[in-house]
């Protein structure tokens, strides 16, 4: 019988499990829209399945964190949070101050603060799957605090219109302290959950894919594109090195942290629900948001695979003992 080498072939590409679904789901999504309504089993798992499908995902990372990792995992959740979206909010806030809420070069204080704050929580995991270790998978947990509005609204208002209730964010960690605990009672559950990974990955990339309309990248025009290079090369960067010299590991994960989320393309219309006064800047924003998501989600899985051969290749030349 024949063989096509699929998997080996997603897994040649830099991040392939998570970006070559995802580009997949995006030209569904454009060019093929009627497939992704069919109904039933169809539309659940190819068009509305990357929520259910992630949230397993984080379910069985929890699982494979015990509790002697667990101190670990929070630091690592907290230099991600302060590298990924403390100090780009701080930027952008200072961007705000100097160029008003219009900004310049058409990328609107809206937009920026959008773009840079959140992260995609499934190409983290998938990268971190790849390059990283249950640790870094489990520092998902950042992810889940900046994905969605909550941290948008708290910087861009400091005016109370920002709060969301607490019970949003304790249901993103739920899942994750679940099967925290569950993998702590039971080494058994913690081995049945281990696959998880390499199945649900592929399927949730391409559901995200198909919530994105490639022609969102010709309405975002070059400005989306400049905003997604920015948001890469900047947080990625930032977390990179926070990894290297607050964590003192020499990882490229770090560098995974630097995406935009698929759902923050709906943020800039909820920033505009709490302050009207952002309205006007919706339409483009959100176009610049969704370009910056589908840039961010090719180019921060190439420099993330870049960076772990580099530093492959300089530990294979270091003398045994040497200080990495």
């Amino acid at each position: 019988m024949g063989r096509v080498p699929i998997v080996d072939t997603l897994q040649r590409v830099p991040g392939g499990m998570m970006l070559i679904p995802l580009l997949l789901g995006s030209v569904v999504r454009t060019f093929w829209p009627g497939f992704l309504g069919l109904g039933s089993f169809t539309s659940a798992l190819f068009r509305d399945g990357a929520l259910p499908l992630i949230a397993l995902l984080i379910l069985a990372t929890g699982a494979q964190i015990n509790v002697r990792q667990s101190g670990r995992v929070l630091a690592k959740t907290g230099v991600v949070l302060m590298a990924k979206t403390v100090v780009p909010a701080l930027l952008v806030i200072a961007y705000g101050y100097a160029f008003g809420r219009e900004g310049i070069l058409g990328v609107s204080l809206l937009a920026a603060m959008v773009a840079f704050v959140n992260s995609n929580g499934g190409l983290w995991l998938a990268l971190a799957t790849q390059y990283g270790d249950e640790e870094d998978r489990g520092a998902y947990i950042a992810s889940a605090l900046n994905d969605g509005p909550f941290f948008t609204l708290v910087f861009l208002g400091l005016s109370g219109l920002g709060a969301i209730p607490l019970v949003y964010i304790v249901a993103a960690v739920l899942p994750f302290v679940i099967g925290f605990v569950l993998g702590n009672l039971d080494a058994k559950f913690a081995d049945m959950m281990k696959p998880a990974s390499a199945i649900t990955v592929p399927f949730f990339a391409f559901a995200l894919g198909a919530g994105i309309d490639l022609r969102s990248l010709a309405v975002g025009g070059v400005t989306g594109i400049w905003l997604g290079l920015l948001v890469a090369l900047i947080t990625g960067a930032l977390t990179y090195g926070a990894y290297r010299w607050l964590l003192g590991e020499r990882s490229a994960v770090g560098f995974a942290a630097g995406t935009t989320a698929g759902n923050s393309v709906a943020t800039p219309a909820i920033v505009a629900q709490a302050d009207a006064s952002f309205a006007p800047f919706v339409a483009v924003a959100t176009a610049q948001v969704a370009a910056a998501v589908l840039v961010t989600a090719i180019v921060t899985p190439l420099i993330t695979h870049y960076l772990h051969r580099r530093l492959q290749r300089g530990a294979a030349g270091r003398p045994a003992g040497a200080r990495a």
